[in-house]
Order: C-alpha cells, then structure tokens, then sequence
C-alpha cells in the first residue's frame, strides 16, 4: 500500500513538474588545439577537419584562414585579408569537404562574394551573388546575410536565401543558381518584408546520409527535414525549459537598428550554430547554453552541454569522420560518447 501511494505521489510530482525527470549530458573535452596555436586567433567561428588529417580555422576578425597540421604543431595562414580574388573583407561563411577544398564568403565593396579552394588552398574559382549584401538579422556586432551560413558538399553550394522566395538555394560552383527547396514559413509579417525575411533565415544543413535539414534562427523555433528532391519529409519545434523563457519573451513588434544607409530590424536569434552528425542526427545549438539532439524521425533524443574552461555555448559545430566534434570558441574536441 506504502509503495503504491509513494508511486502516485511520484506521478503527482512530474505531472506538476513536467520537466524535473529531464536530464542534461554534460560532454567534457577530450582535446584542444595547443595555445600557441589558439593564441594566434583573434575570433574563431568555425573549426573543422579534413580526411588527411588537416584542421581548418575561419577567423572572422583577423579575415584570415588558418591550416594545422594533423600533430596540430603547426600552423599558417592560407588565406589573407584582402579585396582582390584569393583574399577575402569581411567574410561571414565558411565550410569545408573531406577532400580539402573549402568554400569562404565575404563582401568586397558591399558584393556577396562565394570563392572556391582546392586542396592546398589553391583558388580554384568564386563568383558573386547578384544584388547587394542585405543583412537578414544582427548577432552581436555582426550583420549575417544568406550567404553566412553557406554549405558545401563539393559540388554544390547551399545557402539560405529566404528573399528568392524559398528557404535555400542551392549553386553550382560556377555560380548558377540550380535549384530553390523549401517554401517560406508564415510569419505573420508579410507585410513588412525585411522582417519576414529575417524571421525566415536560417541554417541549410546536408545530411550525410541522405537530404537537408533547415534550421530556423530566429521566431518560432523550429526546423524542417527535406528529402533529396526537396521534398518536404517533416516540420518539428524546438521546445525545451531552457528557452521557455526567450520563447515567451518574443516581441510582438521588433526595434530596427541602423545599418549603413538602411534601417534593418533587430531580430534576437534563438538558435546559435547546428550540424548533422553522420548517423544524421541533427544537434542544435542555442542562444543559452544548451544543445538539443535530435534523432532521424526528428523526436528529441539528448539535451547536452560542452564543458572545456568551463560551459561554453558553441558557435560551430563540426564532426570529424571519426565521429568526434570540433567546437569553438576555444577550438576543442569532443566526444559524443564520453561524459
């Protein structure tokens, strides 16, 4: 009898508190880059790994491309600050493949520009948007445009790109424009379309084993799971008591903030950075610091959090082929499966 009434009383509880029975993984480092080699970086924003062993760092301040070898005792610069073709002025994007190559956008003289290394970080091409860069929301300091969170999978480019009309567009390397996925959400702001647009950017991501995934950053938080053809296979929310909190305090009506010549609004993004590891499990990180997994039926499978010096609230997320994730700030390793 004893037992049976402590067991209601225990069903009393979490139906109370929905949330008391949730756990959070804390992954601690396994790894880092060595500091004399961190310390050359004035703001790190992506760090990943090619199949040879070979490390990448976009450092967005210093516009600059780093390469470390696979001891990780070495580094160099690959790629300078500049205007003229092979340098890049103010780049925002940044990914690479397994073989090497990599694909870096920046804005010279106000133009979205896309460039194509090879491995070696030989240029092997580039071309630019048409249009002039138009900033789609504001994190921090920083104006993001489509074209900042970019994809690669070395024959294609994807980026959101929310004002042709779809949520990504995918180009060739030459720069042709190939084909647009996903119809624009509902925003309820349609008539005020920089603000639909904004509501509207949103992370591209390719799953490795088989179509995209599109992460929106900003409003309502959610993402959406396509196919290879573009087909939409599902819609899911982001929900979770860590960003109760930011999901009920969303604005009605947004602030703007002068950028340039043009007032833009200023849209708190929600989601910070995401990736799809290679079992295609899609992990997205927040504005707090937290990480939402996600298994391939889209259903919440861990909420997690880094540990280095401390909780650290990532700004990439990259998995290496051996299954392990490089993060930055701090540029660190970690394993999925060890806490």
């Amino acid at each position: 009898m004893l037992r049976t009434k402590l067991a209601a009383l225990c069903l009393l509880c979490l139906a109370a508190h929905p949330h008391a029975a949730v756990r959070v993984d804390v992954l601690r480092s396994v790894g880092a880059l060595p500091p004399h080699i961190s310390g050359l970086f004035e703001e790190p924003i992506a760090f990943q790994q090619a199949a040879n062993g070979y490390y990448f760092v976009f450092d967005r301040r210093a516009h600059a491309i780093y390469m470390i070898d696979p001891e990780r005792a070495n580094a160099r610069k690959v790629v300078d600050v500049g205007q003229e073709e092979g340098r890049i002025i103010q780049p925002s994007g940044f990914d690479t493949t397994t073989e090497g190559s990599f694909v870096v956008a920046d804005v010279p003289r106000g133009q979205e520009r896309i460039q194509i290394f090879g491995p070696g970080a030989l240029r092997t091409g580039g071309f630019f948007i048409a249009g002039r860069a138009m900033p789609q929301l504001i994190i921090g300091n920083y104006a993001l445009t489509g074209i900042s969170s970019l994809q690669f999978n070395g024959d294609s480019i994807f980026v959101s790109e929310p004002e042709r009309g779809s949520l990504i567009t995918e180009y060739s390397v030459g720069g042709v424009p190939q084909r647009t996925i996903g119809r624009l959400r509902t925003t309820g702001h349609e008539q005020e379309r920089d603000l639909h647009l904004a509501l509207n950017s949103g992370l591209p991501l390719v799953d490795p084993t088989g179509g995209f995934y599109y992460v929106f950053l900003t409003g309502e938080p959610m993402f959406r799971k396509y196919d290879a053809g573009g087909k939409l296979v599902f819609e899911r929310h982001i929900e979770g008591r860590e960003i109760d909190d930011l999901v009920a305090s969303q604005p009605t009506t947004w602030p703007t903030r002068r950028l340039e010549d043009r007032e833009v609004p200023f849209v708190q993004p929600i989601v910070r950075t995401a990736a799809v590891d290679p079992q295609g499990q899609l992990w997205i990180s927040l504005i707090v610091p937290y990480t939402y997994v996600y298994d391939t039926h889209g259903d919440k499978a861990q909420t997690a959090q880094f540990s280095a010096a401390g909780i650290i609230s990532p700004t990439s997320l990259f998995f290496t082929r051996g299954g392990h994730i490089l993060v930055t700030p701090g540029c660190y390793e970690f394993n999925p499966n060890r806490r």
